[in-house]
């Protein structure tokens, strides 16, 4: 097996590597590629971080990469996470032009504010504070907290469902980003005109449910070495990319050497 990825896809560095599902004979192709992908990169065990901090965490990430919202989660932890505070009742009541800045660097920083502002306000009315909501996200039936999460301002279905994998360490949530709504089209394992809600059905539904979240991560990572939205490893040819196999192409002419999004090509 290849040596783990520098940086830990499961969002932070202290996840165990421990394998967490065996590959075999897979009843879908779905269940295929992350077996395969389970064969190339490190399994990890999900769960165990603090819920609104996950929260906080996802938001900061919104359109944004990794390399910019870390340093921003980083600044905002100095300045409001004390370890005798409430993180939750300290962004409440934080003011909004100081979280600007100290979260600058993530981006959209005024809006993200506001977000994380009035989540964490909703979240000290309605649960306590951050420890309230954490136990919430534990322990509650998964839909009713993806329900109750995705009734705050600017928590997508993304967002949803990263705090229930990362924090509730919830089988069956397969969170779908850019990526991953790309591969999933561009593989066939999703419709090419799905949106990121029906690839994610398709997926949950596909994918065992001590797979989905591996899989969320792995397929991340996948995009990022392999299937890039502009130039695909196949364009070098079926030798190039080790799921070549499993992959309908949606969208790659390789004659021609381009790519479309799946959803203007068509497909089944």
């Amino acid at each position: 097996m290849p040596e783990e990825p520098q940086e830990n896809i499961s969002g932070g560095a202290d996840g165990s590597a421990a394998a967490v599902f065996e590959t075999g004979e897979a009843g879908t192709r779905a269940e295929a590629v992350v077996d395969e992908l389970g064969r190339r990169y490190w399994q990890k065990t999900y769960g165990g971080k603090d819920a609104f901090e996950s929260l906080v965490r996802t938001i900061l990430s919104q359109n944004t990469s990794d390399v910019a919202s870390q340093p921003a989660h980083d600044a905002l932890m100095e300045r409001y996470g004390s370890d005798d505070s409430d993180l939750a009742a300290a962004l409440a009541d934080a003011e909004q032009s100081q979280l600007a800045e100290t979260i600058s660097s993530a981006g959209l920083y005024n809006q993200k504010s506001e977000m994380i502002i009035g989540a964490a306000e909703r979240i000290c009315a309605e649960y306590g504070g951050a420890d309230g909501f954490d136990a919430f996200v534990r322990e509650e039936e998964p839909s009713d907290v993806r329900e109750s999460l995705l009734d705050i301002h600017g928590v997508g279905p993304k967002t949803a469902d990263c705090v229930l994998l990362f924090s509730g360490g919830r089988d069956g949530v397969f969170p779908v980003d850019t990526h991953v709504h790309r591969i999933a089209r561009r593989m066939g394992l999703a419709p090419a005109d799905a949106d990121h809600e029906t690839v994610r059905e398709h997926l949950e539904a596909d994918v065992p449910p001590e797979k989905c979240g591996f899989g969320h991560t792995a397929m991340i990572q996948f995009g990022r070495e392999y299937c890039s939205a502009r130039k695909p490893a196949c364009l070098d040819g079926p030798e190039a990319c080790p799921l070549y196999d499993l992959c309908d192409r949606v969208g790659v002419d390789e004659v021609a050497e381009s790519v479309v999004d799946p959803a203007a090509a068509g497909g089944e």
